[in-house]
Formats: structure tokens, C-alpha cells, sequence
């Protein structure tokens, strides 16, 4: 049963192999998925990063450009000389007209409006307190000044930041400034553009981590200070980089891209969710992977269906060769078997030339048992006595068989004629002691018969000599008075020659039938 056990093992163990192949090939596919998915984000935030860096590059180089014509401008006393609204149009250019620039003003050295790009006579106002006036006032060197946001006093509050340059006096003694005040709107309508997903954010801040603008918008968050942030302290690491972190403002986790302005004290930062990044993955992995692991299962199980089909097969089929060898009353070999191990044993004894032992087993008076009990009492007597006989033989080598009827064959190789008179001995006795009843034997129970035959093949002749002579020895026994162990004596005549005989009588001219 081992090479049917193996077998189906090999099937059952080949599915789960192939089933945990297949699973391990469809995980690779997924994780690879997954990973490009991550990619694909990664590359998508640093373009949309990058068109909006650009467009507030622009932007800012323009403003820029603004303030510094009217730094220019200021400088000039026929400009200054000129009336109010030439005046204007000299220094601001239409620049004022600008969709969300707010204001574009020049402040004296004390902070106080002198000229209004929007009106001939300025608003009435004071900015002397305003980090972008104290910065330039104090500083010679400040050059192009970006506020933190703030609330406008001139526009009720609107949310703002501002450019600003320094104004100087021929004696390089501060004469004002000039600004540009510009509505965070810009950076609001800018940011609602961008493509960021459903849980996407992308924010402008100052490199010293003040919030400017931020999507999706929140008024609270403007001009917070972030630089305490996990995010923000990448920003400093590179001029432009990615890295996954889970926001402190929302706790949402998301892919960052960010780019630090070259030209500008500003970061532009682009995030997607990781929520978003993976949600087409997520679906075609779970379709992917609840497909792959059905064929997994059902592979694995069709492995193992095979594999109890296999082993069932299998043990048919040695059933069916173990009934095709056996005699299916008696459990012992058949006579077919026996042919075989007969033949298998004599070329054995012949290889070896070892002695060669043959019990030849009768049931004494078994028809008149058939007919005094019935045939089913008769199977069990045959299947008593085959029990008998198989517990009587001990050695892996020894064998029995029916041989028909009520006969039975027991072969004894490499087993001298002492030997198997024991066993024989041994067989008969055991028969004798199953006390069952038999009215019709002069015992009065069921007893057996033994002829035996002990042969070398140095002697000569073949198997079926040694049957011949062990069925003699049988026909002594019975003649004897039955319930005994008769052994065959065979004497030699010529070289080659054996004369078949019994040792106490001739062998009769007509031999039974084998």
C-alpha cells in the first residue's frame, strides 16, 4: 500500500504546490500593481506641483517687476512732478487692473498712504505696524519682502499677502515702500484646478512653515505656524522631493510631493491620499485575489479529491490482486498463487541448494462432514483449519494455499525433513484441538491427514516430483488411519533417477491426481 499512499500524497502535495504558485505568482502581480500605482501618483503630484509652481513663478516674476518699475519710478522728479493720474498711469501701468491683485500702494517712511494705484487721491490709512513696512524699515537689504497672511484694513478683512521693496532716499536714508497686496483667493482658485482626488490636499506655505493657502481650505489653518510639523520638516531635506506621512491637520495619510521655490521663500506641497492612490488597486486586487484563491481552493481540493480517488483506486486494485492471489474462504493463497510460489521457491533452493519442505494437508472424511452438517458448517470447518494452518507457519518465507477441497499446501523453504515434521506435527495438533464435532469420523471430531515431502534439488527432478511425493506421503497417512504425519522416503536407483516410494509400503500404480 505504500506506492498507492505515495502517489496520491504526490498529487495532494503537487496541487498545494502548484495552488501556492499560482497564489504566490497572482501576490507578485498585485504587489507590482500596487507599486505602480504608487508610481503613477508619485509622478501625477509632481507634474500638477509643477504647473502650479510655474504659474506662481510667473505671476510673482510680474508682480515683482510691478513693484520694482514704480522703485524706479519714484526715483525720477519728473515722474513724482507729474499730475496725479499721469502719475499713475506712469508707475503702475494697468498692473492694478490685475484679476486678484488687491492693492498696489506706495506708504512714506511713516507708514502713511501717498500713492493709491486704484484712486487719484490715496485712502486715508497708516501700515506702520505691518511686518512687511518694519521689515523693509529696518533692513536696507530686505530686497523683495513676502508677508505672512494677513487681514486687509482696506478691503474688510479679505485674507491677503503682500510684496513689498524698499524706498530710499538719494542718501540711502529710508523714504517708504512700495506694495503689492494680494488676494489669497488667487491661491484658492488656483488649488481648486488641480486634480488632488477626493481626499487629495495641496498647500503654499513660507519656508519658515507659515500656512499660506491650503486645499481643501480651512480659514483656521491660514497663518498658522506648521513648522513643528513631521511634513514640513522634509521641506528643508532637498529642493524637491516625496514621502508618505499622515497629515497632523486631518490624520490622513498621503503621498507628499513638494518643490521649494528657487527664486521665492515659498514651498509648494501636492498630496494625494493613499486612500485615493490605491482604490482602483484595491478594487482589481480584490476581484484578482478572491479569483486566485478560489482557483487556489478549488485547485488544492481537486488535488485532493484525485488524491482519495487515487488511493481508492488503488486499494480496489490491490484488493482485486490480493482476491485474485487469495482463496476467499480461507484467506490463504489460491492455487494459482501457489504455482507461482512454488516455482519461485524451487529456482530459489536450486540457486542456493538448500532443502525444500512440502506439507500436504487433508481433512479427514470431509464429504461425510458435508453431508452429516451441511456446506456452511463445512466453510466454517475449512476456515478453522486454514486459520490452524496460517498460525502455524511463523518464518516471512514460509507459505500456505488451498489447494482444493478440503486439500491445503504448506511450503517450508530452506526447512530439513526434522523441521518440518514439527510444524507438521504442529499443524495437526492445532486441527485436532479445535474439538469440532464430526460425527462421522472415528475421532469424533474434525482432524487432518499430513503427508510431507522433503527435497533437494542435488537429488534431481523438479516441483512436480516433490508434489507427487508429499501427495504420496498423504495417501500413507490416510491408509494409515488418518489424523497423522506421514513422511515420503525416496530411494535412489541411477545418478539423476529417483524411484518414488514410501518408506513402509510401495507406491501404488496409479498416483493421485495433482
Amino acid at each position: 500500500m505504500r506506492h498507492p499512499l505515495l502517489a496520491s500524497h504526490g498529487i495532494v502535495y503537487g496541487g498545494v504546490v502548484i495552488a501556492l504558485v499560482m497564489v504566490g505568482l497572482c501576490v507578485m502581480v498585485l504587489y507590482q500593481g500596487r507599486v505602480d500605482a504608487l508610481d503613477r501618483a508619485r509622478e501625477t503630484s509632481h507634474n500638477v506641483a509643477l504647473i502650479a509652481q510655474r504659474d506662481i513663478e510667473r505671476n510673482f516674476e510680474l508682480y515683482a517687476l510691478s513693484l520694482q518699475a514704480v522703485v524706479d519710478g519714484m526715483s525720477e522728479p519728473d515722474v513724482l512732478a507729474l499730475p496725479p493720474h499721469l502719475r499713475r498711469e506712469v508707475l503702475f501701468d494697468r498692473a492694478a487692473t490685475a484679476k486678484y491683485l488687491a492693492s498696489m500702494l506706495v506708504l512714506d517712511e511713516r507708514g502713511n498712504i501717498v500713492i493709491d494705484a486704484s484712486r487719484d487721491i490715496p485712502r486715508k490709512g497708516n501700515f506702520a505696524d505691518r511686518r512687511y513696512f518694519t521689515i523693509q524699515r529696518d533692513n536696507p537689504n530686505a530686497g523683495l519682502y513676502i508677508s505672512d497672511p494677513y487681514l486687509s484694513r482696506l478691503r474688510d478683512g479679505s485674507p491677503s499677502i503682500a510684496l513689498s521693496r524698499r524706498l530710499s532716499n538719494p542718501d540711502g536714508s529710508f523714504a517708504g515702500i512700495v506694495l503689492i497686496a494680494i488676494n489669497l483667493e488667487y491661491f484658492h482658485h488656483l488649488f481648486n484646478g488641480l486634480s488632488l482626488g477626493p481626499h487629495g490636499s495641496a498647500a503654499l506655505l513660507g519656508k519658515d512653515g507659515m500656512m499660506v493657502m491650503r486645499q481643501p481650505y480651512d480659514a483656521r489653518v491660514i497663518g498658522r505656524d506648521f513648522s513643528r510639523a513631521s511634513t514640513v520638516r522634509h521641506f528643508g531635506l532637498a529642493p524637491e522631493g516625496s514621502f508618505s506621512e499622515t497629515a497632523s491637520i486631518d490624520g490622513v495619510r498621503r503621498l507628499y510631493s513638494f518643490k521649494n521655490f528657487p527664486d521665492l521663500p515659498l514651498v509648494l506641497m501636492v498630496a494625494e491620499a493613499e486612500e485615493d492612490i490605491y482604490a482602483a488597486w484595491r478594487k482589481r486586487a480584490l476581484m484578482s485575489g478572491s479569483l486566485m484563491a478560489a482557483s487556489g481552493l478549488g485547485f488544492v481540493t481537486l488535488s485532493f479529491l484525485l488524491g482519495a480517488q487515487l488511493r481508492r483506486r488503488m486499494r480496489a486494485e490491490s484488493e482485486l490482486q490480493i482476491l485474485a492471489r487469495t482463496d476467499g474462504l480461507t484467506g490463504l493463497h489460491n492455487r494459482r498463487t501457489l504455482g507461482e510460489i512454488l516455482d519461485q521457491e524451487w529456482r530459489r533452493a536450486r540457486r542456493t541448494h538448500n532443502v525444500f519442505s512440502l506439507l500436504f494437508v487433508d481433512i479427514d472424511r470431509f464429504k461425510v462432514y458435508n453431508d452429516t452438517y451441511g456446506h456452511q458448517a463445512g466453510d466454517d470447518a475449512l476456515a478453522a483449519v486454514a486459520k490452524c494452518i496460517g498460525e502455524s507457519i511463523r518464518r516471512p518465507a514460509d507459505s500456505a494455499a488451498r489447494y482444493g477441497g478440503e486439500e491445503f499446501v504448506v511450503v517450508l523453504p530452506e526447512t530439513a525433513p526434522a523441521g518440518a515434521s514439527l510444524i507438521a506435527e504442529k499443524i495437526r495438533l492445532a486441527i485436532s484441538e479445535l474439538g469440532i464435532e464430526h460425527a462421522g469420523s472415528e475421532y469424533g471430531r474434525v482432524t487432518a491427514s499430513i503427508g510431507m515431502a522433503s527435497w533437494s534439488p542435488d537429488q534431481g527432478g523438479d516441483m512436480t516430483t516433490v508434489i507427487k511425493a508429499a501427495d504420496e506421503a498423504l495417501y500413507n497417512a490416510k491408509a494409515a488411519g488418518r489424523n497423522k504425519v506421514s513422511p515420503f522416503c525416496a530411494q535412489s536407483t541411477d545418478v539423476g533417477q529417483t524411484e518414488v516410494g514410501a518408506c513402509n509400503r510401495a507406491a501404488p500404480e496409479t498416483a493421485r491426481p495433482i
